[in-house]
């Protein structure tokens, strides 16, 4: 049997779709009289015995979806509600049932579920899917910040580092969206992570790609350390080479534009700081400006967002941003196009707020053409 295939048949993935379905909106106390009375039933509902999974629904959707439409939706949504505005004794109580029926049901706890599926990811003979699973099932797990503290406790990090050098893309993809997940309080750079993550954004496979970039800016975000090995790594190249390839996937182009603005940004706040010659690259910077002009207003506005900082920057030059980058050309695009989106109703909203964005942006730049004008008096 599966070794996550534990606790009266209940999958990792049973037992987490369960704490979710009971903690939003199980009402311990008032259970249906239709519903499942003891451990047995509630095995029998949650785990069929025909399920080609061997075990449980073949997703935590799948059961979670088995539930609610197995459920009195009217009730489902008034219980929610009702459980909003719970005394804080009440609270308590209900916490108190929750843990007393979970003890009943010997549903594992969250440092449990981690421990059988790193075991999983620890065991060489196990089937690519079980290999899959288990990442799935940390996946699910890390979303809780105390979950994601305790990855490095248990091992979990360098085991996941590790799946990143798996022949299997799937397993490489998993890991690196693990990884992004659980970059905040997490030493990931230290074990090495940052290097084979850069690579994969190279993939051929958009996802492998898409969750390693991904990974990337979250290890980076507001980490001096990260941001200089990156450099050093030449990551500037990485995001320029997909910036300026229209062919690239637009998941992978909005990931990038929006790096660029984080780091941009992040020089922004640090003022002693050298700038990196990147940034006034005229070739980076026409790379920029040329998404504004792209027909994905999610990525137009990323890019506006990233022009923005790049205009704030010391190094960069108005000649550059008027003359090779033709910023002059990209911001009245936009602005007709903005223009006409604002006589649609259910875009008026949307465009007129990227309008304000737009106008700020051509203000910036009109203050750094003015700035190159002015004339520094001569003293004796």
């Amino acid at each position: 049997m599966h070794q996550s295939m534990v606790y009266t048949h209940i999958t990792i993935g049973d037992a987490l779709t369960y704490k979710i379905i009971v903690g939003v909106y199980g009402d311990c106390q008032k259970a249906e009289t239709s519903g499942p009375k003891d451990e047995a039933d509630i095995s029998r509902a949650i785990a069929p015995e025909h399920n080609e999974f061997d075990g449980g629904f073949s997703s935590l959707e799948g059961m979670l979806q088995w539930a609610i439409s197995h459920s009195d939706h009217a009730k489902l949504r008034n219980t929610a509600q009702n459980s909003q505005h719970l005394s804080a004794s009440d609270l308590k109580k209900r916490q108190e049932d929750l843990k007393e029926l979970t003890n009943q049901l010997k549903v594992p706890s969250d440092a449990q579920l981690m421990q059988i599926a790193l075991n999983d990811l620890n065991n060489a003979s196990i089937s690519s899917e079980a290999r899959h699973r288990a990442l799935e099932e940390i996946l699910v797990l890390v979303e809780s910040i105390d979950n994601a503290n305790d990855l490095h406790k248990l091992g979990v990090l360098t085991v996941i580092v590790r799946a990143l050098e798996s022949s299997d893309n799937e397993t490489r993809m998993r890991s690196a969206w693990i990884l992004g997940k659980a970059s905040q309080n997490n030493p990931i750079l230290n074990l090495g992570a940052l290097a084979k993550l850069m690579e994969m954004v190279s993939s051929s496979g958009v996802e492998e790609a898409t969750k390693a970039l991904y990974a990337v800016s979250a290890l980076i975000r507001n980490n001096v350390e990260g941001q200089e090995l990156f450099y050093a790594k030449s990551g500037e190249l990485i995001l320029q080479g997909i910036l300026i390839n229209s062919n690239t996937d637009v998941r992978l182009r909005k990931k990038s534009v929006f790096l660029v603005a984080d780091l941009a940004v992040s020089q922004l706040e640090s003022e002693n700081k050298e700038e990196p010659s990147f940034f006034s690259n005229p070739f980076f910077m026409r790379s920029v400006v040329e998404l504004m002009k792209s027909s994905d207003l999610d990525l137009q506005e990323k890019a506006l967002i990233a022009v923005k900082s790049l205009l704030q920057l010391r190094t960069t030059k108005a000649s550059d941003f008027k003359d090779f980058c033709d910023l002059d050309g990209a911001l009245e695009g936009m602005r007709e196009g903005l223009k006409q989106l604002m006589a649609i109703e259910n875009m008026s909203d949307f465009a007129r707020d990227l309008e304000s964005l737009r106008i700020e942006v051509e203000l910036i730049f009109q203050r750094k053409l003015q700035q190159v004008h002015i004339k520094v008096p001569a003293f004796p």
